[in-house]
């Protein structure tokens, strides 16, 4: 018999958000309810889109986004709606984590998940340009660290393809070479900052860290349970 024990799932009933491409390939974004979570995944019900096993779609809890895959799905036969069972991507956060109990205990960052560049959970307005066709496109990346973002888009780019992004930090415009890293059908694209000295990208983690108020909540209740 395994001894690797199964996390409990809690019962509850969130509204959350999902979007990607559904089993016709076509593109979809719907509000469903979350059933049942945990730190890895979570029940979803209410879905009036067919999905199948092993797609991939992006969902949103509150204001954090994450990156799940479909481990299963049944039709419930009400109303033409599904339940989904999902699993969160081995890199994602877990969007709905303030919801999840903690012993009394405030959830704090631990020092073995802290990368080089911390990841924001954040909405950051940039352009993206891809070098071959010259043609803008305007869009929100989350997801954002000095190092790279994450956008979200039904039409994603191949992997491969080499961009340039501008933003705005301030009054400061930073314009950088990005190249597509990931890509999830009907869900976006991870890119990485290619162009960025070691500099630059330290001063956009800066402003990145300074304007993220979950960041600073953490740290400030990392040092009140250190203190107490």
């Amino acid at each position: 018999m395994s001894d690797h024990q199964v996390e409990p799932r809690l019962t509850v009933d969130l509204p959350v958000r999902i979007w990607g491409l559904n089993a016709q390939g076509r593109p979809f974004s719907l509000r469903v309810r979350a059933q049942n979570i945990s730190s890895e995944g979570a029940l979803l019900s209410e879905v009036e889109s067919e999905l199948k096993v092993g797609d991939v779609i992006g969902v949103q809890c509150d204001e954090r986004k994450a990156r799940c895959t479909v481990v299963w799905a049944v039709n419930t036969g009400s109303l033409k709606k599904n339940q989904v069972g999902i699993k969160l991507l081995a890199d994602q956060e877990c969007p709905w984590e303030s919801h999840i109990p903690t012993d009394g205990k405030p959830a704090m960052v631990s020092p073995s998940n802290r990368r080089r560049y911390h990841r924001h959970k954040i909405t950051l307005p940039v352009e993206i340009r891809d070098e071959r066709v010259q043609t803008p496109i305007r869009i929100n990346a989350t997801d954002v660290s000095g190092n790279g973002c994450y956008i979200e888009t039904m039409m994603p780019m191949r992997v491969g393809t080499v961009l340039r992004v501008d933003m705005h930090l301030d009054t400061e415009r930073i314009n950088v070479t990005g190249i597509v890293r990931t890509c999830d059908p009907g869900v976006g694209n991870g890119i990485e900052f290619t162009g960025l000295a070691p500099e630059g990208k330290k001063k956009l983690q800066g402003y990145l860290d300074a304007i993220d108020p979950q960041l600073g909540l953490a740290e400030s209740e990392h040092k009140n349970a250190a203190g107490s």
